[in-house]
């Protein structure tokens, strides 16, 4: 059993598209490194009106969403929170790669204002980790274990939500990030957390970028 050793990530984030895994390897993590689990938020009133395609529920859905995760985020400032460490399932931004995806630019607009706003009250992690996926692993994970709302999602938006998330990526620079190719990763198999473990203990101030040995050979680079 590899031991968690990551002294400078008091505040560990993980990020993917829905169905990548990041909650469950964020109580795993947090079991192993004796952690806080703070989990997203995902009851929403508007969120079965937004995908009937109803005029107006995307916009409520997003905002209903975004003031959610910033009263939860805005509560880890509290000092006392952070003597011990923090495992998240997700990052404040995440909120607009959906919001992007989904709202008319009139609706943006109002939505990049409180985003804004909310947005500098917000405490940043010291490590991200991006669990990224392929298309044909969401899809077939949504047919084994998704609801009746998500088999409803037509596979062009999966697709792109899945390119909103990889160029989102590819471009941060927020914080030091590991990417993790996910696709073949088992929350059930204790080596896959011990791999994964092993490189957040060889994090450094960068990004980098790692393919575990389960999926066609093992490779990991910086960025």
């Amino acid at each position: 059993m590899t031991a968690f050793d990551a002294g400078a990530f008091r505040h560990i984030a993980l990020e993917g598209v829905f169905h990548s895994g990041k909650t469950q390897w964020a109580g795993l993590l947090a079991e192993r490194m004796g952690g806080k689990l703070v989990q997203d938020k995902t009851d929403n009133p508007y969120l079965k009106d937004f995908y009937d395609e109803k005029d107006g529920a995307a916009f409520l859905a997003q905002l209903v969403f975004l003031v959610n995760r910033y009263h939860q985020q805005s509560r880890l400032v509290q000092r006392e929170l952070f003597e011990e460490r923090i495992l998240c399932d997700y990052i404040f931004e995440k909120d607009k790669i959906y919001a992007y995806q989904t709202l008319s630019d009139d609706e943006l607009a109002v939505y990049d204002k409180i985003y804004g706003v909310f947005s500098e009250r917000i405490p940043k992690p010291d490590l991200v980790i991006y669990l990224q996926i392929g298309l044909p692993t969401l899809l077939r994970r949504i047919s084994r274990q998704g609801s009746p709302l998500d088999r409803n999602i037509s596979e062009k938006y999966l697709q792109d939500l899945i390119e909103a998330y990889d160029y989102f990526f590819f471009n941060y620079q927020a914080t030091p990030l590991l990417v993790v190719k996910s696709d073949e990763l088992d929350a059930s198999r204790g080596d896959h957390l011990d791999d994964l473990i092993e490189q957040i203990n060889g994090m450094k101030k960068t990004s980098l970028y790692y393919v575990p040995s389960s999926f066609d050979g093992a490779a990991a680079k910086k960025r």
